[in-house]
């Protein structure tokens, strides 16, 4: 991927080149937080986070953002045995924006997920609906337009049947 960064292509990124990166990171796992981390080591800026029900990995922080990411945004939902974290925070405030932690819920707005397996439909189905939500997918791709295209976030998303906040 930092291939991708160098535009001169001489093989190495100087700092005019990683301040130009345009990076969107959007992910259904906590990944999404350590690749931004990775990034940020090498001093190169993210301009957004979508993280989708991100399940935490055992002595990782993974709900706090890295500085070097300007804004972030969470959808979660709490059912099942595997869920999201319901809260995800900026490391350092004034350099990351928070848009949101949104609740996704299930039980009354079912999603279909027919591309997972048996397994995942009986014991994942609320953490694979998510994934497959209409609804998440039509904002991250709002929000990753109105970040290209005017350089900034909108205050919130608008998505309907959705709460802000941890619950």
């Amino acid at each position: 991927m930092l291939q991708w960064l160098d535009t001169d292509e001489d093989g190495a990124l100087t700092p005019i080149e990683k301040q130009q990166a345009r990076i969107i990171i959007y992910g259904h796992s906590s990944e999404t937080v350590a690749l931004a981390r990775e990034l940020g080591a090498r001093k190169i800026p993210v301009l957004l986070i979508i993280q989708v029900s991100n399940v935490g990995k055992p002595g990782k922080r993974d709900g706090l953002i890295p500085p070097n990411v300007a804004n972030a945004v969470n959808f979660y939902q709490l059912e099942g045995a595997f869920y999201g974290g319901p809260e995800i925070a900026a490391t350092d405030p004034a350099r990351t924006s928070i848009i949101g932690n949104f609740r996704m819920t299930y039980s009354d707005h079912p999603v279909a997920s027919n591309g997972s397996s048996w397994f995942a439909q009986l014991f994942m189905k609320s953490h694979i609906q998510i994934e497959d939500d209409p609804r998440i997918w039509q904002e991250a791709s709002a929000l990753i337009d109105s970040q290209l295209s005017k350089g900034e976030i909108a205050d919130q998303p608008q998505v309907s049947g959705v709460s802000s906040g941890a619950q």
